[in-house]
């Protein structure tokens, strides 16, 4: 059965010899991938092992400083502007974190008038008020569609504050704001953190839709599903953590995590 993201055209991703470095070391080094437009890319490995650099260095929010990569036919790291423009991040902790204090409507309505703004044509703005808001609300039906959140299901339905999701959905409404563009590579960071093992088999359903449907979905975990291109982090060029230490619970993962976004997109990111 076609899903709801269908006629998506998403991009092939290549990588040799990736890596990136900054004052404090490697983040990450050596990696090599060869996926098709359309693949589910699963970003293996322990936390702190520069998972999340990886992603935002594949979707052209951080400058790789060793090897090369292609998205479509853009070339990296001298194509992160064109990058960017073809791609979305869902969550990604101290990059796209959504506003507790919001409510899931204000996160759609906030997202779909910036994508207007910032990433629409001249004409489009110049369009008729009610084709804007048809429009708009067309992308943000078609984004709840194929991110699975039907709002009104929610505590308070459209009204239902951020604060009030549970992690599945919170993961679902980042990656249907993220949808709203259109990306053809969507780029999702700790994947499994914090997910009951229901949860995390409905989440990689939902990515694996996404990629069934057209686009690229690259996603950060601890553990690969099925059928994804893996690509595995934290190998001994790195000198990140040794993958055989699993005493580490979800609170100090998500916590290391953080930090070495923080820290990367600090010393060697372009955000």
């Amino acid at each position: 059965m076609d899903g709801p993201t269908d006629g998506v055209r998403g991009a092939a991703v290549t990588a040799e010899g990736l890596g990136l470095k900054g004052p404090r070391g490697w983040a990450f080094r050596g990696i090599d991938i060869d996926a098709e437009s359309g693949s589910l890319i699963a970003l293996e490995g322990p936390s702190g092992s520069g998972r999340t650099c990886l992603l935002l260095a594949l979707t052209g929010r951080m400058r790789a400083t060793e090897g090369r990569a292609s998205v479509g036919r853009l070339r990296l790291p001298k194509q992160l502007a064109g990058v960017r423009r073809i791609s979305g991040l869902g969550p990604v902790p101290g990059v796209t974190d959504l506003d507790p204090a919001l409510t899931v409507a204000e996160h759609l309505r906030e997202r779909a008038l910036l994508e207007r703004r910032f990433s629409g044509s001249l004409r489009g703005l110049l369009r008729p008020r009610t084709e804007r808001v048809n429009e708009a609300k067309l992308r943000i039906d078609t984004a709840l569609i194929a991110a699975g959140l039907d709002m009104e299901k929610l505590p308070k339905g459209r009204r239902t504050s951020v604060r009030d999701l549970e992690r599945l959905e919170a993961l679902r409404l980042s990656i249907a704001l993220a949808l709203i563009g259109r990306p053809r590579v969507l780029g999702v960071d700790d994947t499994d953190l914090k997910l009951s093992d229901a949860e995390r088999a409905e989440a990689w359903a939902l990515l694996k839709s996404l990629a069934d449907g057209g686009t690229t979905v690259v996603a950060v975990c601890s553990e690969a599903p099925d059928g994804a291109v893996v690509v595995r982090t934290g190998n001994a060029t790195t000198g990140a953590t040794d993958t055989t230490d699993t005493t580490t619970d979800s609170t100090t993962d998500s916590m290391t995590d953080e930090k070495e976004t923080a820290d990367a997109l600090a010393e060697a990111g372009r955000a």
